[in-house]
Parts: structure tokens; C-alpha cells; sequence
């Protein structure tokens, strides 16, 4: 699990990640991955964005990008279904407010039905005593750190014994 905290910290007290275009990221050879999260949750975006390109990752968040209709429509649907299919990776930032979001699970679900499983990431969040994201640990594989403290991706299910580093993928 990743404690929300983590993600604040690394938000608060990290420089900016240079975003640039996918298309720049994908010629640069770095991962790419579509964050879907609340908007309630942009400091953590922020965070997770900032910690996974200090990995090597490039994130790609949808309120960051200009191209984005004011007030979501039919064309922010068709934008992020493009996105999501652009990009290596799917990621679910799992919170309280994504958990109980109109759009998450929508494109949890779009990303499903158009992805291979091994690029669907979940990353649980910790927040005190509550966990986020149970429910689809058993589904999807998932980002969590190792005994080491290092990041890595554990198998659906959450064995210790199946995890891969995450510069690995």
C-alpha cells in the first residue's frame, strides 16, 4: 500500500516533473500511463505522477491537459478513451473519493474491455487505518512497495512471492 501522505509529501516538497506530450515521452522511451483518479485527489496525482517519473514513468493527467473541454462531455469521454488506449499503462488511483467517483469507474471499466490485464495497475492507498482498493486487488495487479522500500508490482491477488520491479515492466 502507498500512504497518502507519501503521495502529499512528494507533491509539496518535489520540483514539477517536465510534462511533455506522450508522443515526446514515447520517443524518449519512457512508460507511459493514463492516471485515472478523482480531482478531489490532485495533490496525490500529483505525487504519484512525480514519484513515478523519478522511475522513469510518464503520467499522463487529464486536467493537466488544455485540449480538455471546461465541463465534461462527450468529447472529454472520446479524449479519454484516446488516452487511455495511447498509453502503456492504466493506472487506478484507489481513494475514498475515486472509489466513490461518477468517471473512475467508468474508465476502470473502459481500460478493462481494451487493454491486456498486465497493463492495468492499481495502486492502494493507505489512509490511517483505512485501506483503499481491495476490492480489485484479486482483479488487476498493483503497485506496492517491498520490504526494501522499493517499488514494485505484485500479481493480482497480492502474493509477495510474484512481485517485479517496477523499472522491470
Amino acid at each position: 500500500m502507498i500512504r497518502t501522505d507519501q503521495l502529499s509529501t512528494a507533491a509539496r516538497f518535489s520540483p514539477t516533473p517536465p510534462y511533455t506530450s506522450l508522443y515526446s515521452a514515447k520517443m524518449a522511451r519512457r512508460r507511459t500511463a493514463f492516471l485515472c483518479h478523482s480531482h478531489k485527489d490532485e495533490l496525490l496525482a500529483k505525487g504519484l505522477a512525480h514519484l513515478l517519473w523519478q522511475w522513469g514513468w510518464h503520467v499522463y493527467i487529464d486536467w493537466q491537459d488544455a485540449s480538455m473541454p471546461p465541463t465534461p462531455d462527450r468529447t472529454t469521454a472520446r479524449k479519454i478513451q484516446d488516452k487511455i488506449l495511447e498509453t502503456d499503462f492504466f493506472l487506478f488511483l484507489a481513494t475514498s473519493n475515486s472509489m466513490a467517483s461518477r468517471w473512475c469507474p467508468w474508465e476502470l471499466g473502459f481500460a478493462d474491455g481494451k487493454k491486456s490485464l498486465d497493463s492495468i495497475l492499481v495502486v492502494p492507498t493507505r489512509e490511517g487505518t483505512s485501506i483503499h482498493g481491495n476490492e480489485y486487488l484479486a482483479l488487476y495487479r498493483h503497485i506496492d512497495h517491498n520490504a526494501l522500500d522499493h517499488p514494485v508490482v505484485r500479481a493480482a491477488g497480492g502474493s509477495r512471492w510474484s512481485e517485479i520491479g517496477l523499472s522491470s515492466l
